[in-house]
């Protein structure tokens, strides 16, 4: 039974290292403000995603830190709406500017369409 409970023991104490881990860095994450998700926290902490889902005391200051954060706007989102709506303006721009071109061409085509009609009003008078 010494093995078995020595054993038990070694298990518990790695268990509560894990968690306190998890913890730390869930906190760490908060203080730094930096969005809690799982991924992120298995990238630094090495513990499996299972982990974070099926431990209660890890899944029970998850979901506490991800209620502080429910007003949190996630800074690379952020970032990559500022550039897409510059995108877009771009892309707006160029569409405005391709529609006068085309404008442009088709006020061209009429003028020439006219003067080619001119001049085959002219061929046909001098026949």
């Amino acid at each position: 039974m010494n093995k078995y409970d020595s054993m038990i023991a070694c298990n518990k104490k790695a268990s509560e290292e894990k968690v306190n881990r998890a913890v730390t860095e869930i906190r760490q994450m908060l203080t730094e403000r930096e969005k809690v998700t799982v991924p992120k926290l298995t990238k630094r902490t090495g513990l499996s995603r299972g982990f974070f889902y099926k431990n209660e005391t890890v899944r029970k200051e998850m979901d506490r830190a991800l209620e502080q954060q429910a007003g949190m706007i996630d800074p690379k989102r952020y970032i990559g709406d500022i550039v897409l709506k510059n995108r877009i303006n771009v892309l707006e721009e160029q569409i405005r500017e391709l529609k006068r071109e085309k404008e442009q061409m088709e006020k061209e085509n009429v003028r020439l369409r006219k003067a080619l009609n001119k001049k085959d009003l002219n061929v046909l008078k001098t026949l």
